[in-house]
């Protein structure tokens, strides 16, 4: 059991763990001040965060927890209304996508998908790893890194990948420039 312990140490103050930590902090944290931001810098701002944020994640540690009841959730409902309802209003006609969903045993229907529900739900999944890793006792971090590692693959890793690639598509679609301003860099 001594050995778990300097193991899950080792864990909790990890690079990849506190890189995780960084960029969901960033990611939140621009969102929760996204009113401020046009259509085109929330987009820009997608555009290379989202990439950063499924990389980050896919190299989050296992970890063992030592109580699995140490979990929490901290974003509401409706904060999650207020959240995606003002990412809809930025995105407008735009936020609507299909998308072809590889669990489903057809795969020939697309499948309606929005841009702000995925990254509302992408930023409840961040927030409430941040808070809860935050947490000064042991089981809450270990319960955050292993929490954020499952969501990551079986819920907000697939969210991430569709809503990059309709912002793709938004960005860099026939007859646009194809790039994005440079101005974008400096909200990252």
């Amino acid at each position: 059991m001594q050995t778990d312990s300097i193991d899950n140490e080792k864990v909790l103050q990890s690079k990849q763990v506190l890189e995780m930590v960084t960029v969901a902090n960033d990611f939140t944290s621009f969102f929760e001040k996204a009113e401020d931001y046009s259509r085109e810098q929330i987009l820009g701002y997608l555009h290379r965060v989202l990439p950063i944020i499924y990389l980050k994640a896919s190299l989050m540690p296992d970890i063992s927890v030592t109580d699995e009841e140490a979990v929490e959730h901290y974003v509401t409902e409706e904060q999650w209304e207020i959240l995606f309802n003002m990412v809809r209003e930025k995105l407008g006609q735009d936020d609507i996508f299909y998308f072809i969903d590889l669990h489903e045993k057809t795969q020939h229907d697309a499948i309606r998908a929005s841009i702000a529900e995925g990254i509302t739900d992408i930023y409840q999944d961040l927030k409430d790893f941040l808070l809860l890793i935050q947490k000064p006792q042991v089981a809450f971090r270990e319960n955050a890194i292993k929490e954020c590692r499952f969501l990551f693959e079986t819920r907000y890793g697939y969210k991430l990948v569709n809503c990059q690639t309709a912002i793709h598509y938004l960005l860099f679609q026939e007859g646009n420039s194809g790039s994005v301003d440079s101005e974008y860099l400096d909200i990252l």
